[in-house]
């Protein structure tokens, strides 16, 4: 899971409609940070219109059009994917925005499944825009919307200029009560510092807790958001790898469909290094990281954010993997 110097940085930029991921991307072309972008668009139906509303920049824009890049679509942006890869030496990364209805999950594993794609790039981050002035209103009868920011790295709170500071609140504890973990920005306009959201290597779990140790560690417990919530789960001292690997490849394989984010770091009895999880839906990929410090607290630590997740199942299966 670590990237190398020869992968390719892409970011995910997604959101409901109307929460302004096209004026975010404008921004990414057109400010002067001194890199470029490839950027790709996806557009439900067969005349696209976002590639237009792309200001005039010397990135190149790929656009798949007819249907959505989470479904029919996947396969061209494999292929797109793969073009880019034999010019990477003209831009610094990349940059895939979806569709306001598309699920990021089915994007998120094209870099974990295609071999060709896993090794030459890497996901940098799934970054989420939310409109606040009307993701209360539309969350409940929009899916699409929770599964979003469910996925979410960064989430970008962007229209805050059009709420007040009560409403703002009431916004950001609905989005934490679907993802505790996602980093949160506010911003009108997306006038968000683009360091915040770009180069982040936020998918990356390793570099998240060289930075947060605590990011795992957190008091988030079990919470439920109508079907989608996340479930924390802590078991002190090391876990017997001959009963855990097994667990979690069943639990990925049983209820897959309804994880849409999965990270932990695993304490494995007999090895002295830390043995860091994550996956998207039925995929998971584990590795092993850096040793485990002197007086670091052996725990094994794992985070699920899901549909309709099985708590007690999961906790009792969790626990009986001790070593």
């Amino acid at each position: 899971m670590t990237s190398t110097p020869t992968q390719t940085p892409v970011t995910l930029l997604t959101g409901y409609l109307g929460s302004g991921k096209t004026t975010l991307l404008n921004r990414i072309l057109t400010e002067m940070h001194g890199k470029r972008y490839a950027v790709i668009v996806n557009e439900f139906g067969e005349v696209g219109i976002d590639n237009d509303l792309i200001v005039n920049a010397d990135e190149e824009i790929f656009e798949m059009n007819n249907g959505c890049v989470c479904c029919t679509v996947r396969g061209d942006l494999i292929r797109i994917l793969g073009g880019l890869m034999r010019r990477k030496s003209t831009f610094d990364g990349i940059l895939v925005e979806t569709t306001g209805l598309a699920d990021p999950a089915p994007v998120a594993q094209t870099f974990f499944v295609d071999e060709d794609v896993r090794r030459k790039t890497k996901l940098d981050a799934i970054v989420t825009l939310v409109d606040a002035k009307h993701l209360i209103d539309e969350i409940d009868r929009a899916p699409e919307a929770q599964e979003q920011i469910a996925f979410a790295d960064i989430v970008l709170l962007n229209k805050t200029d059009l709420v007040p500071e009560d409403g703002i609140a009431k916004v950001e504890t609905r989005i934490r009560r679907i993802n505790p973990y996602a980093k949160l920005h506010r911003a009108e306009r997306c006038d968000v510092d683009l360091s915040k959201v770009l180069s982040r290597d936020a998918f990356n779990l390793n570099r998240i807790l060289n930075i947060e140790p605590e990011f795992l560690t957190e008091d988030h417990d079990h919470e439920h958001d109508e079907s989608i919530g996340s479930l924390s789960l802590t078991v002190d001292g090391s876990l017997n790898p001959e009963r855990f690997i097994p667990w979690i490849e069943s639990v990925a394989a049983d209820l897959g469909a309804n994880i849409l984010r999965m990270k932990g770091i695993i304490a494995m009895n007999g090895d002295d290094n830390r043995f860091v999880i994550q996956g998207v839906h039925m995929l998971i990929e584990g590795d092993r990281q850096r040793p485990w410090k002197p007086h670091e607290k052996r725990a094994s630590r794992l985070v699920f954010i899901g549909r309709g997740l099985p708590g007690d199942a999961l906790t009792r299966g969790f626990e009986a993997c001790r070593a």
